[in-house]
This record gives structure tokens, C-alpha cells and sequence, in this order.
């Protein structure tokens, strides 16, 4: 296991690679061990890689790092997650620049049934403060994890007033877990430890350079199922998170404020421009993402004589006759099929009646 991490890990470090080409060498390779043992024409002959890239490969000896990020992962008992592990977020490996490896400190299944990500400004006032306080607290009992960034302003509400509440919290950091930015939320990033936990893609000793608040932006839309946006001016990570979250396919959300208000400007933006749907409570979002309690339907057997259903299609109705509802990742992550296997079997389906399709993009079998 130490073997496969060094190898992992050392793959993030390679010059040029990045997290779409690490996903392409690791789909062909199958792990991370393999792509450096490969042979550099091999290299060469995979879209995407190249000359260069095969040369990065095949000249990065330095395995240095690798091993004391495992030393710093042993003595902080920190749970690497690569791409291939079971309890990597399936969500986000959806997303086709989701990092090849992530870092995490906590006690929270990153693929819950419900994860929420709510962010908002830094400078927010009494307003997106109360909002932001209000739907949280809504959302006791309904067994939702909140994600933010762990950044001053509304991230900070939503961490802070989720753990008030025993509501599970991740926050995603721009930086490496050997340090809290801002520090003042130190003891706050403590407590998420034990009652959620700390997501970062970032190696120690990796400061929070403004060049890496994108990336985390990029993993708050990602592992979430639906992002919520409070108070936000018209340009800031709050947007970028938004702009992310819709071309991830996820649903994206905005609380409206006064039209002369700067702080929400950016929410306005969304709700005008049909990027985020206009909410005002929890109970809007649990209407829009189909979480409310339903009876469960009876799917009718006698269909069957009458329709011949594919194999894909066959796979995808077994799963939503074990669920009273379920959202399009989690169909992705337990049929084994592709994205777009699995587009086509719900499109065929729902042509036929045999499935209805809400909300948030959950699926359920028809009444």
C-alpha cells in the first residue's frame, strides 16, 4: 500500500501531467506504478500525453517529496484518497478535471447520500448572515453534509452554525493540512475533524497562493450535489463555484437580495441569467433537489410482458426499484456504466414511462 501511495503521489509531482492527464494514463495503466514503468513510446502514443509528457514521465526521479508527504500522512493520521480507491469521491470523479488525489482528515463518508455546498462573500452583512444561519438550521434531520470553503464570511457561518447544530461539515482547503488559513479559524477547522472533516488536494507545505483558491473552488462544486450562493458580489470565488457547479451539470441555487445591494449583485446575477434558481429556505432546495419525503411507488411488474429493455437498460431499473429516488451520480457509481450509457438508458426509460424524472436530477420509477 506504502508503494502504491509513493507512486501516487510522485505522479501528481510530475512537471506537465496535471489531473486530466494523470486520468487518462491512469485508465490506460490501471495505476500509478505502471505508468512509470511503461516504456516512453508507449507514452508517446496516448492522446493527450506526447513527447513532452511522456519525457516528464520518464525523467522525474525525485521521489523525495512522495516519501515525506507519506511520513507527514502516517504522523497525522491523513487518509489519501487516489482516484482509484473506493472511498475517493464518486461525484467528483465525474468531473473531468477532478484531481488524481485528494487529502483527508475526518470522519465523514465523502459519498453520503446528500451533500450541500453553500458559499457566499467574505464581507457579507446582518442579511446574508441570518439567511445563511436560518437555512442551515433548516436543515436538521434531513441528514445533509455542508461543504464550504472554511474562508472568512458566510463559509465560516455555515461551518460554524452546521456544528451548533451536530449537521456533519467539510471544509476544502487551498493549501496543505499542515496549516489553517485563515488562522483564525483553526480552532473551528478542529472541531470540523470530528464532526465532518478537512478536504485538501494540496500536498504539506503548500502555502495558500492565489492560484489555488480556483482549484478549491473547483472541488467544493464538484463533491456536491447541489451549491447554494449567499450574498455575493458580481466577481469572486462565489461565482467561479457557481459558473463551475452548472457546467458540472449540478444544481446551483442563489438566495436574492435588493437590487442596489453590492453584496448581492452576484446572486441576482445568477437568478436573472437562469444560472441559479431562486430560493428563499430549505424547504426550496429540498423541494427542487426531490429530498422530501415521498410514498414509495409500486413499479408495475406487468410491464415487463410488453417492453424488451436493453441490458443498460435492465441494470439502471434494478437499481431505481431498490430506491424510492436516487440522483443521477449515485446511478453512475452503482451501475458501473458510463455517463453516457447511462443518459441513454434514463432517456429510453422515461420515453416509455417506467421512469419519471424530478427536480435535481433525481430519477424514480413511475407510479
Amino acid at each position: 500500500m506504502q508503494n502504491d501511495l509513493l507512486y501516487q503521489i510522485a505522479l501528481t509531482l510530475i512537471p506537465n501531467i496535471g489531473d486530466v492527464n494523470a486520468k487518462i494514463l491512469i485508465n490506460h495503466f490501471g495505476n500509478a506504478k505502471a505508468v512509470f514503468d511503461a516504456r516512453q513510446k508507449e507514452l508517446e502514443t496516448l492522446e493527450g500525453i506526447g513527447n513532452i509528457r511522456a519525457a516528464s514521465i520518464k525523467n522525474f526521479t525525485d521521489f523525495s517529496k512522495a516519501e515525506e508527504e507519506i511520513e507527514f500522512i502516517n504522523k497525522f493520521k491523513i487518509k489519501p484518497l487516489f482516484l482509484t480507491d473506493k472511498e475517493y469521491p464518486q461525484r467528483l470523479l465525474n468531473c473531468y478535471d477532478s484531481p488524481a488525489l485528494l487529502y483527508y482528515k475526518g470522519n465523514t463518508d465523502l459519498n453520503s447520500s446528500k451533500i450541500i455546498a453553500i458559499v457566499g462573500t467574505r464581507n457579507h452583512d446582518d442579511y446574508g448572515k441570518n439567511i445563511c444561519e436560518k437555512l442551515v438550521e433548516e436543515l436538521i434531520n434531513e441528514e445533509i453534509i455542508i461543504v464550504s470553503g472554511l474562508a472568512f464570511g458566510i463559509d465560516s457561518i455555515a461551518h460554524r452554525t452546521s456544528l451548533k447544530n451536530n449537521i456533519k461539515t467539510i471544509g476544502v482547503l487551498a493549501h496543505g493540512l499542515d496549516r489553517v488559513y485563515p488562522a483564525q479559524n483553526t480552532a473551528l477547522a478542529k472541531q470540523m475533524i470530528s464532526c465532518g472533516g478537512l478536504l485538501t488536494e494540496f500536498t504539506s507545505n503548500t502555502i495558500p497562493d492565489k492560484q489555488n483558491f480556483p482549484g478549491r473552488n473547483r472541488i467544493v462544486a464538484g463533491i456536491s450535489d447541489a451549491i447554494i450562493v449567499i450574498e455575493s458580489g458580481l466577481k469572486g470565488g462565489s461565482l467561479i463555484t457557481a459558473e463551475l457547479g452548472n457546467g458540472y451539470n449540478k444544481d446551483v441555487f442563489a438566495i436574492p437580495g435588493r437590487i442596489n445591494d453590492s453584496k448581492s449583485e452576484g446572486c441576482n446575477y445568477l437568478i436573472k441569467n437562469n444560472k441559479a434558481a431562486l430560493v428563499t429556505c430549505a424547504n426550496d432546495v429540498l423541494e427542487n433537489m426531490g429530498w422530501k419525503k415521498i410514498r414509495k411507488p409500486t413499479f408495475k411488474k406487468q410491464r415487463e410482458l410488453f417492453i424488451e429493455l436493453t441490458t443498460d437498460e435492465k441494470i439502471v431499473t434494478n437499481i431505481l426499484q431498490n430506491h424510492e429516488q436516487i440522483h443521477i451520480d449515485e446511478l453512475y457509481f452503482k451501475s458501473k456504466l458510463s455517463s453516457s450509457a447511462v443518459a441513454q438508458a434514463l432517456l429510453m426509460l422515461e420515453m416509455q414511462g417506467i421512469i419519471t424524472s424530478l427536480p435535481g436530477k433525481i430519477y424514480k420509477i413511475s407510479p
